[in-house]
């Protein structure tokens, strides 16, 4: 009955994210799985015709292009990467046109790096660009920019990038399809044997245990990564449900709300979008270790840090960038905009406002991270 109720929250989405594996799109076989691709696409217009809207997340372009190339494996070096990502990219869009276009959809290709994400005004404008196609009718096809990336400005994984774009676009609800029927765990008996947990309504540090790490040649994510985008999006208020893609009608059986993989429920209301881009979308440049009376006033109390709570720093970052806070035993409780340098908060840590201004030599700012820049995670 529980499941029953939580899974009746998916009745009201309306927006929606759908990311799809690379070991899901190739497999073990010499090519994409187009017929895979086509069942999916088939349900994904089925959605789109009911009035929701659809945004796919697609991994699968290194991989296609490692086989289109004939290489024996996955290679190491950026360059190769970047070429094997430029010919498997163009296949993959030239199956998703000629797919949605045969049952009446354009779609639109963006290719997206990290820098996009963190920086305001790219940020912005990647979401006009989204609302925009979705404006129009038309279908995104997201993926990432694995031609230009170097390690520095990557997402890590598409999991990643679509929690990322769940948060950009606000979307209701990301399903995370993959070759699993959702998030395992072991059952108790003689013989090792795993069961679907159907719902969590948080993802605790007992939930990440669950998951391992990707045996997939092909695919950088495993559980945990996909366990990491769920609770990103849970964070900013939304859905997420992880669930085996080559499920039939697996797309329409979540919206309609049948126990389909593992749904990850958000206690919390919808994040303000700048603080969701604060939080979720900045890249992390330091941390601050503050004391208790500064961790209730900031999580209890919706006040600002200010430098006499702070009791260690650490990283390099400059005014602008975002931090995130931590209580004295190493919980991260909150992640904001900092007003200082690293090497000024390290003079001025412990200090009375007052302070400040001697020992600083003038100053600018009371708070080291205001309210309006902070989210309490």
């Amino acid at each position: 009955m529980e499941t029953k109720q939580a899974r009746r929250q998916l009745a009201g989405v309306r927006r929606i994210v759908v990311k799809l594996g690379t070991y899901l799109l190739t497999g073990d076989q010499t090519c994409l799985d187009t017929a895979l691709i086509e069942k999916i696409v088939e349900q994904a217009v089925a959605l789109r015709r009911k009035g929701l809207e659809l945004i796919l997340v697609t991994s699968g372009a290194v991989g296609a292009g490692v086989l289109e190339l004939g290489l024996r494996q996955r290679p190491s070096d950026i360059p190769m990467l970047q070429a094997a990502a430029a010919v498997g990219q163009t296949a993959l869009m030239h199956l998703y046109r000629s797919l949605f276009r045969e049952r009446g959809f354009s779609v639109g290709q963006i290719l997206l790096t990290r820098e996009d994400i963190d920086h305001r005004q790219r940020h912005l404008n990647a979401r006009y660009t989204v609302e925009t196609l979705l404006q129009q009718g038309v279908v995104p096809i997201v993926n990432e920019n694995d031609t230009v990336t170097v390690e520095s400005l990557k997402f890590y994984d598409n999991d990643y990038l679509a929690a990322q774009l769940a948060n950009l676009v606000r979307a209701d609800l990301l399903i995370v399809l993959t070759d699993v029927d959702g998030l395992l765990e072991p059952r108790e008996g003689p013989r090792k044997e795993w069961a679907r947990v159907p719902v969590v309504k948080k993802v605790t540090p007992a939930i990440m245990e669950m998951a391992g790490g990707s045996a997939k040649e092909h695919s950088r994510g495993g559980m945990r990564s996909k366990l990491e985008a769920a609770r990103m999006v849970a964070r900013a208020g939304g859905l997420a449900v992880i669930a085996n893609g080559r499920r039939p009608r697996v797309l329409s059986d979540i919206v309609e709300g049948e126990d389909v993989g593992t749904l990850f429920l958000s206690p919390f209301s919808q994040v303000r979008r700048r603080k969701c881009w604060i939080a979720f979308a900045r890249v992390r440049r330091g941390w601050l270790t503050v004391d208790d009376g500064a961790r209730r006033a900031l999580a209890e109390r919706g006040k600002s840090l200010l430098a006499s709570g702070i009791t260690a720093v650490e990283g390099v970052f400059g005014p602008g960038d975002m931090v995130g806070l931590r209580t004295e035993d190493g919980l991260e409780f909150a992640r904001g905009l900092v007003n200082y340098s690293a090497e000024d908060v390290g003079l001025i840590k412990g200090k009375q406002t007052s302070q400040i201004g001697e020992v600083l030599g003038g100053y600018a700012y009371d708070e080291v991270v205001h309210r309006d820049n902070l989210l309490v995670l």
